[in-house]
């Protein structure tokens, strides 16, 4: 990924030093674990051990790579270059290139994990100090794009923040279901390395064995990850999607903080774009992309091929990277959003009145008018809100049918904003409870 849209933990992670560090981990604790097994001499697995210090020459890697053309044979290669070609002689006993390469990207995608679901508890965080700030900041509802019923600003960030917390739970099961090592050989099958070399391994690196790991580990737990990270990515979008709808100028009920100094236009000097929102729509659209191939790569041939390589090589830095980026940017956006209350007020009596008309309708059912009498009491009334730029209270009032159920101080009580927040602490109580 590019650094425009980087964050220097998360690439740490994808950098061939830790890569290759990772590398390094694997195969001498797995001769720590032969050498228990007395199937290499114990002095060959401390040998190994003493280049924990040593700086791997990437260039030196690449330089063997292009004569070799195989990546883990030229680390090897150049292990043996530090530790000793005596030394060295047992690394790597028994394994298959899989076994480094598929527990390594293990290794990095629940480290990744990890920043994203800190990732995440920071956006929660955000957003639950703007639910409670704002908890009973009136607000039109809308259906369709158009005005439906009262609700609060606060239960916007509300239900943000559930949709969040269950995003948080989906990643914690993917990390959980990504965390497993396989050092079982070619074909999987152990016949040349002992199970108790991969528990070691497994146990030492963080992860679980894999209970059957063919020469690869099934790719249905990546598809399953990055999944999880297009979930999440798309839920990224949604908010984004609200927060560009809220700074439109019509609508203007919040907007993206301003800084000194910002620009939003090369050519209008007035503007202030949305501009982090609309990033994070695309951000969302990158992450997202990768799940495809992610689910393409669990039909492999047999017990390995090599199709999902390059696809892995590039979606899973890049899918990472991105959303640990997107995740950070959005948390700053819900920290510094800038809220016009009366503006909101403003939107919220738009219709004069209009978003009352369920209880109108409602109430006169309740006086004894059929529904289908009653609602077409309540729209003949209402269209004229729409066309004539009426007051829908005063236009009831006027209506004899309306006026025979219903009195003026009744038709008053049914404007009553308050009805529509009277459920607002109950909804808070579900979605913020042990949160």
């Amino acid at each position: 990924m590019i650094p425009r849209y980087s964050r220097p933990e998360m690439v740490a992670i994808w950098s061939p030093e830790t890569k290759y560090r990772i590398w390094f981990e694997i195969e001498a604790h797995a001769g720590d674990a032969m050498a228990d097994l007395g199937v290499i001499p114990r002095e060959n697995a401390q040998a190994v051990w003493a280049a924990r210090d040593a700086t791997f020459d990437i260039a030196r890697i690449d330089e063997i790579e292009r004569v070799t053309k195989h990546d883990v044979i030229a680390f090897l290669t150049h292990l043996a270059e530090i530790v000793g070609a005596e030394q060295a002689r047992f690394v790597h006993q028994g394994m298959t290139s899989s076994d480094v390469l598929d527990t390594t990207l293990s290794v990095q995608l629940t480290r990744a994990a990890d920043l994203l679901i800190a990732d995440l508890d920071a956006l929660l965080a955000a957003l639950k100090a703007r639910a409670m700030e704002h908890k009973l900041t009136p607000r039109i509802g809308r259906s369709h794009g158009i005005h439906a019923e009262p609700v609060t600003l606060g239960l916007t960030f509300a239900r943000f923040h559930a949709e969040m917390a269950r995003n948080r739970q989906r990643l914690v099961h993917a990390r959980a279901d990504i965390a497993t090592g396989a050092i079982s050989g070619a074909v999987g099958t152990f016949a040349n390395v002992d199970p108790s070399v991969e528990a070691h391994v497994c146990a030492q690196m963080g992860l679980t064995p894999e209970p059957i790991s063919t020469q690869v580990i099934p790719r249905d737990r990546h598809a399953m990850f990055f999944a999880t990270l297009g979930v999440i990515a798309s839920s990224i979008e949604n908010i984004a999607t609200e927060i560009r709808h809220m700074q439109r100028t019509e609508v203007l009920e919040a907007e993206e903080w301003f800084s000194p100094g910002q620009k939003g236009s090369s050519a209008m000097p007035h503007k202030r774009n949305p501009v982090l929102s609309e990033n994070l729509t695309g951000l969302a659209r990158i992450v997202r992309g990768m799940v495809v191939p992610a689910l393409e790569n669990v039909a492999l041939w047999h017990e390995r091929d090599i199709s999902h390589s390059s696809v892995e090589r590039m979606i899973a830095p890049d899918a990472t990277i991105t959303l640990d980026f997107a995740l950070a940017r959005l948390t700053g956006l819900i920290e510094k959003l800038v809220v016009y209350p009366d503006r909101l007020a403003a939107n919220l009596d738009r219709l004069k009145g209009l978003v009352h008309s369920q209880r109108i309708l409602l109430a006169l059912t309740q006086k004894g008018l059929s529904r289908e009498d009653a609602y077409a009491a309540v729209q003949r009334n209402a269209m004229k809100v729409w066309e004539q730029g009426a007051d829908f209270r005063t236009e009831l009032s006027a209506d004899p049918q309306v006026r025979a159920a219903l009195s003026e101080p009744e038709i008053a009580a049914l404007f009553d904003i308050a009805h529509h927040l009277r459920h607002v602490d109950t909804i808070f109580a579900r979605v913020f409870t042990n949160s």
